[in-house]
């Protein structure tokens, strides 16, 4: 979760607020305090939360939540003659787009480590790693509009933000930190997305890397800032940034897109809520005055409408998905330190669950046999968990309908090439290193649970991980046998079915070559998995 860093002498004057008041009372907003220091404070904000992503978000919140200036935050936007238009290339590559202008910007070392901290942040959060959204923010005095997003050529050069010289767009992509850290998102396409000005300046080759000429300095007053991306989110990523430069004083204006839309658009979103949910919800009871206290605290607009508030949703607030979102902000409005805790009304002994000491058991006596315990991800990929192992795909997997990458697209079916995972992420400590994770994996639409483990040293073979299985076995009192196994990520003889009553529950073996060289690992790995 991103880290944000407040300087003192900064958050007091954007705020109004003392530094002490404000570290006191910002965690019942809903954050935790990282570390602090003599001259900032670190504070951690949770994901769904990107408009407190900056000095100037928090600034905002914290005027409201303190009663210092509560309830809808209104923002001027006043119609420029500057305007963008989109190459039809582009719609295969990069197809959505949102911009707007900011003038009068007065920019000191803070206010600009703080925007750029910002850009960095909605990358991860909005942005999904810069794939499904791209931020550029321009020097509008060193440009000339009108502007052109457009698809080019690999081999067109121009000097990117850091470097002195010209580079191709392919060479940006093989040489530079940041080209050769996103070049993945662009790896599939013949030409490549690029922003020029009316004299063809480069301002930005989204989602990669802007122009050198249009770097952002202390002494740059007005600019120019587009979002580039694969959906609709781009414009919530834009409102974020242009809200919270207004905070300091910028005056937003729109751009004109293609001739007929016209961003970014500010005006509240409007939904209701019933104040019985409040109370069904939240478990007390609070009068009409103090529910839209609540909620002009949190910065928004209410209006009592007979049974319902009629709620106004800034702009910069994405992530007010259901009125359940609502209900929680008016809870920490009301403030989370002001609900009394009270015992239940009915008394209940809890007991351990059937599976729980199952697993626990099996904890103890693979830490018993030297192996650790290690806890990854239960969200993978069809390329982890069968590409890499040398496995065929199977159609009975359960897919995610929106993945936050490519790495976490299905629900493992398997323990072992997440082991692998850890195994490739550790390669750098030395060995032996003996993991294993008992867990849940999904099968058939089914949850199951599994024990899997590895080991990887010099001396790793087959008769070790068969006297590992055998001790597992052996202290669960449970009677097996082992078969001859066809998995294709162990090595051809040297693999065994586990079989329970007949049937396949389990196989181990020492790992193929080819699954150890994919994970970047060189020693022996062996390894087991069994259902429980």
């Amino acid at each position: 979760m991103p880290v944000i860093t407040l300087y003192y002498d900064d958050i007091e004057e954007l705020s109004g607020v003392d530094k002490d008041i404000i570290i006191q009372r910002i965690p019942m907003m809903g954050c935790d305090i990282e570390r602090i220091e003599e001259d900032h404070v670190d504070i951690e904000f949770f994901p769904n939360r990107p408009d407190l992503y900056s000095t100037e978000g928090v600034a905002r919140a914290i005027r409201g939540f303190l009663d210092i200036e509560t309830g809808l935050r209104k923002f001027s936007l006043t119609p420029s003659d500057i305007s963008i238009t989109k190459d039809r290339e582009i719609e295969k590559i990069r197809p959505y787009l949102a911009c707007a202008v900011i003038r009068g910007i007065r920019f000191n070392s803070r206010s600009i480590e703080s925007l750029m901290s910002l850009q960095e942040s909605l990358h991860w959060a909005v942005g999904r790693n810069r794939k499904k959204v791209s931020i550029g923010v321009h020097d509008l005095g060193r440009i000339k509009p009108p502007f052109r997003y457009i698809a080019q050529d690999p081999g067109f050069k121009f000097i990117p933000l850091d470097f002195t010289e010209p580079m191709t767009m392919r060479e940006i992509l093989e040489k530079h930190p940041k080209g050769v850290k996103f070049a993945y998102i662009l790896e599939k396409f013949d030409k490549y997305p690029l922003i020029l000005d009316a004299e063809d300046n480069i301002l930005s080759f989204p989602p990669i890397i802007n122009g050198e000429l249009t770097r952002v300095t202390e002494d740059t007053k007005d600019l120019f800032i587009e979002a580039t991306g694969l959906d609709p989110s781009v414009s919530v990523a834009l409102n974020i940034v242009v809200t919270a430069l207004a905070e300091r004083g910028g005056r937003i204006e729109s751009v004109t897109i293609d001739g007929r839309m016209q961003t970014p658009g500010l005006e509240p979103g409007i939904m209701e809520l019933k104040i019985s949910e409040v109370e069904e919800l939240l478990g007390i009871r609070l009068e009409d005055k103090e529910l839209i206290h609540c909620l002009e605290r949190m910065r928004y607009g209410a209006i009592i409408s007979g049974s319902n508030i009629e709620v106004s949703v800034p702009a910069y607030r994405s992530d007010i998905l259901h009125t359940w979102d609502l209900v929680e902000d008016i809870a920490i409005g009301y403030g989370f330190d002001r609900i009394r805790p009270e015992f239940p009304s009915t008394s209940t002994i809890g007991n351990a669950h059937p599976i729980s000491r199952l697993k626990e058991a099996i904890r103890e006596i693979m830490v018993g046999l030297g192996y650790s315990e290690v806890m990854p991800f239960t969200l993978t990929s069809e390329r982890i968990q069968f590409d890499m192992m040398r496995r065929e795909r199977i159609k009975n997997v359960t897919h995610i309908l929106y993945p936050i990458s490519e790495e976490h697209t299905i629900v493992r079916p398997a323990i072992l090439p997440n082991l692998l995972e850890i195994l490739s992420i550790n390669r750098h400590r030395e060995l032996p290193q003996r993991i294993f994770e008992v867990g849940e994996v999904v099968k058939d639409c089914r949850t199951v649970q599994h024990l899997g483990a590895v080991a990887i040293h010099p001396q790793a073979n087959f008769t070790e991980i068969q006297a590992v299985v055998d001790a597992v076995m052996r202290e669960r009192s449970i009677e097996y046998e082992v078969a001859e196994s066809s998995d294709p990520a162990f090595i051809e003889d040297r693999r065994a079915d586990i079989m329970i009553r007949g049937e396949r529950a389990g196989v181990f073996g020492e790992l193929h070559p080819e699954v150890i060289s994919n994970s970047g690992l060189e020693h022996p790995i062996i390894g087991f998995e069994i259902e429980l």
